[in-house]
């Protein structure tokens, strides 16, 4: 059986009993902080499960798309250790429990594949219960699994928590037994190589508390809703449907592993077995190669781009490593666009959009390929180096210094630097690494961290969130209220009030300011409390559901609980409404020019101003630019109609609204829409008519990173002020020049060709100046101590290349067999310079140029034995100069 038909099976089977079948969330789409992407089913409940929401259905089945990375290293050394996965899931909230999550699980598991089942023999599955819960126990028994093939076991295997305070309880896993061929008799608790587990009930019936530790949290009694999380490894239940030993081999991953294989002359499954011999490493490699084409293609497509942070530097690591394991294994030419396209079959039959995104997915993976392969050339030869200078030097270990050195200035990625130390048998100071890395990223973060909020610690926030609930934003339509103030936050937590002087963070239980989101900048304004007033400096959502006004008290005292009066500045708000606005027209027009592949990576919405980033390849011509530019006015100048309103996510898509990659969005989402012209999923302020927006002027396009360029314009008035500048000063040239308006440019340009004719001869002439007087100065050479001597100063303003030219010159007219030193001084922009130049002979004598620079510049300056120099001091000392090389050569 496919892995799509397995999929499809079983969200048809929980359909068929009453479950809401909802759509996997994209691989990047978590609120969590401490995760980069969805590692589990259940990831995109937690909020239900945690009681944080609630849940808009009581049942519900998913195929989760998933990625865990903590152990890719491991990936390839065993059959089963794999970076992207598929994780079947059904799930209940509050509504049936183990009497209805069992039979459901054993039913599709045993029922036959004619009526639309897995057709597993049910003498073959061995259920494990933890080792008190005799009512999962005794459910297993009665849908007729026999006592002896029920395994009651511990904590360690049969018991679930988040790892954190709250719900937790025990599991029921189910394990197939693939036969005697794969190891011992004696079910699951003997041998999980032979019983392989494909199918995780875990029953939240328990609340834990706060403890010291994972193992401490104590339980504290019995949920009031007990919740059911189930989790089928998909990948593991093609594997014993398809008859195959391993996930290498199931339809979705072994056309991959055997193209990788083609191309390479190497022959996958020379050892067999579990685990792959160190004596075998094709066999790894190509395991590798698999796994990680696949995985990139998912992260891709669901809108992560290589980059060296976050996400997109996780997709950069797994990409590198399969492109050097191909290497590796023998393939020097461009191994992605042999092994992408397969990836791409394999895939598209369960998620078809894979197939329509492919060119955008396969422009960002081949770009990357090559970048790679011009950073492996330099890098390799870079860090060979180093290698070579270690073992020199005696030590086993590559210093933390030349591995962070190889990262931040030449790219070389450290898990590279790892893995060829290794081959070349020396250790990497990984800790020193990991210290250079963390010093510079919490350079580069403080600011924009300490800017979001002025606690380190959430709870304060989850706090004010859980007594008093969501904040209700009401700024789409007012932009002024009367509030009440839930909490005075200070830098220590909550207090009771702030006064005159102070800055703290204000919670009201609704308010009409704009928290910074989705690229749009915050509301500022004054709030006015009793006797006091703040103003509203910044406006951020530290946790979902809490906007957070960070304050200055102007004039009085503020205290909780009171009521007062918030208004926005409005003048702001609709000057940032219209940059928004822009930003989606840009969106749009970029969209329609560059192809449906141009999609938004980012986006800042200031007044007056927006700056976009998209995704794309290649840069942008300006003649595209100028038609965006063009249409984007055009559709000002229609003054259609901006229209908001919040729909279901289904009938969005179905509209064809534009939704943002990596975003996750509830059921009903918000659609703002400019006519007919433009339709994008957005929480942010906008105009009411595209009119508004005034004038919209494209300043400039650029690279960002790699498959990403930045376009910033101007909006409204400040479009206008620009291009009337603009037009001033095109007037004034145009006056001065005494041509057209439409002629500037070609006369600057025409002005510009010919200063740069005139400074090249200008520097021709300055250098036949100053080498003109060389056969005369070489002939005036004076005697010092048998060293024929030539100190002399350069034409005031000499260029550094002709100072040190005319030294030479000089030099090289005096007789070679007699020793010879030419030290010429030099003034520039009020400073000294010095170059000397010493020949052969005089270097038998034991004189160096980088000797007599520094003893002219007090230990400063260099340069070699033969030619050297030093500058800085002030311009009244080139005399000095000249006497202290002297000086130096007399007492040498």
């Amino acid at each position: 059986m496919k892995t799509a038909e397995i999929k499809r099976r079983y969200l048809a089977h929980f359909e068929a009993n009453g479950h809401a079948v909802v759509p996997s969330a994209p691989l990047p789409a978590i609120s969590d902080p401490n995760l980069l992407f969805v590692n589990a089913g259940m990831v995109q409940f937690v909020p239900y499960f945690l009681g944080q929401q609630s849940a808009p259905y009581r049942r519900a089945v998913s195929v989760q798309k998933c990625i865990r990375t903590p152990d890719i290293d491991e990936v390839g050394k065993t059959s089963r250790h794999g970076t992207f996965f598929q994780m079947n899931g059904n799930f209940s909230f509050g509504d049936y429990f183990k009497d209805g999550a069992i039979p459901l699980a054993w039913d599709l598991a045993t029922k036959s594949q004619e009526q639309g089942g897995f057709g597993l023999d049910p003498e073959r599955i061995w259920p494990t219960v933890y080792l008190d819960d005799d009512e999962a126990f005794e459910i297993w028994r009665s849908v007729g699994v026999p006592a002896e093939r029920i395994v009651r076991r511990g904590k360690a295997d049969n018991f679930w928590s988040m790892g954190i305070p709250g719900p937790c309880g025990p599991c029921s896993e189910l394990f197939y037994d693939r036969g005697p061929e794969y190891g011992r008799e004696g079910g699951p608790a003997v041998d999980e190589d032979r019983y392989m587990e494909f199918w995780n009930l875990v029953f939240m019936q328990f609340e834990r508390g706060p403890g010291t530790g994972k193992e401490d949290y104590p339980i504290l009694g019995d949920l009031p809703a007990k919740n059911i999380d189930t989790g089928m490894g998909l990948e593991r239940m093609a594997s014993i449907l398809q008859g195959v030993d391993n996930l290498y081999e199931i339809d979705e991953v072994r056309p991959i592993l055997d193209r990788a294989a083609e191309l390479t002359g190497k022959r996958y499954g020379a050892h067999s077995g579990h685990v792959a011999s160190e004596s075998h490493p094709d066999d790894v490699r190509l395991r590798v190669v698999a796994d990680h084409v696949r995985t990139a293609l998912m992260l891709i497509g669901d809108g992560v781009t290589p980059s060296n942070e976050g996400r997109g530097y996780v997709l950069r690591r797994i990409m590198r490593r399969a492109i050097r394991a191909v290497r590796l294994l023998g393939w020097q030419e461009r191994a992605l666009p042999e092994l992408l396209p397969v990836a791409r079959d394999c895939m598209s039959p369960s998620y078809p959009e894979l197939a329509a995104d492919f060119d955008r997915i396969a422009d960002y993976a081949y770009a990357e390929e090559d970048a790679f392969l011009s950073t492996l050339r330099a890098g390799t030869t870079i860090l060979d180096m180093a290698i070579a200078e270690t073992r020199t030097a005696g030590r086993q270990a590559l210093s933390g210094e030349k591995a962070f050195q190889l990262h931040d200035t030449y790219g070389f990625p450290i898990d590279l630097t790892l893995e060829i130390a290794a081959e070349q048998g020396l250790a990497v100071d990984a800790e020193g690494f990991r210290r250079l890395m963390a010093d510079q990223r919490a350079r580069a973060k403080a600011d924009a961290q300490a800017r979001k909020t002025g606690h380190t610690d959430l709870s304060a926030y989850r706090s004010v969130l859980d007594s008093g609930g969501p904040v209700t934003f009401t700024g789409y339509s007012e932009v002024s209220r009367e509030s009440t103030v839930r909490a005075v936050l200070g830098v220590d937590g909550p207090r009771q009030a702030a006064v005159e002087g102070d800055t703290v963070e204000l919670v009201l239980d609704a308010t009409p300011f704009y928290a910074e989101g989705g690229g749009q900048q915050p509301d500022l304004g004054m709030i006015t409390v009793g006797g006091g007033q703040v103003e509203v400096l910044d406006v951020q959502q530290p946790v979902p559901g809490l906007i957070v006004h960070r304050a200055r008290v102007v004039r009085g005292e503020v205290r909780a609980g009171e009521t007062g009066f918030a208004e926005i500045d409005t003048t702001r708000r609709r000057a940032i409404s219209r940059s928004h606005t822009a930003t989606h027209l840009v969106h749009q027009t970029m969209r329609n020019f560059l192809g449906e592949s141009a999609t938004q990576a980012g986006s800042l919405n200031a007044p007056g101003r927006l700056r976009f980033d998209f995704n794309t390849p290649t840069g942008v011509a300006p003649s595209v630019l100028r038609d965006v530019e063009q249409q984007v006015n055009e559709v000002l100048l229609a003054d259609l109609e901006v229209h908001a309103f919040v729909t279901s996510l289904e009938e969005a898509r179905r509209i064809g609204a534009m939704a943002l990659f990596g975003e996750k969005y509830g059921e009903e989402v918000r659609v703002v829409e400019v006519g007919d012209y433009a339709r994008e999923l957005c929480g942010g302020t906008h105009v009411a008519r595209s009119g508004q927006l005034g004038l919209v002027k494209i300043l400039s396009e650029s690279s960002i990173g790699s498959g990403v360029r930045r376009v910033e314009a101007l909006v409204g008035m400040d479009a206008f002020n620009f291009l009337a500048r603009e037009h001033l000063l095109v007037s004034r040239l145009a006056e001065l020049y005494r041509v057209p308006n439409d002629q500037v440019a070609d006369r600057v340009e025409q002005t510009v060709t010919q200063l740069r004719d005139a400074e090249k001869e200008l520097e021709k002439l300055r250098a036949q100046l100053v080498l003109g007087g060389a056969a005369a100065l070489a002939a005036q050479a004076r005697d010092v101590r048998g060293v024929a001597y030539v100190g002399t100063e350069a034409p005031e303003g000499a260029a550094g290349n002709d100072v040190r030219t005319l030294a030479q010159e000089i030099r090289g007219r005096i007789d070679p067999a007699r020793p010879a030193v030419v030290a010429v001084a030099a003034r520039a922009g009020g400073k000294a310079s010095l170059v000397v130049a010493v020949n052969p002979a005089a270097r038998s004598r034991g004189l160096s140029a980088a000797d007599l620079v520094k003893a002219a510049f007090s230990g400063r300056g260099g340069g070699s034995p033969d030619l050297a120099q030093g500058g800085g001091l002030p311009a009244a000392e080139a005399p000095n100069l000249l006497l202290t090389v002297e000086k130096a050569i007399a007492e040498a």
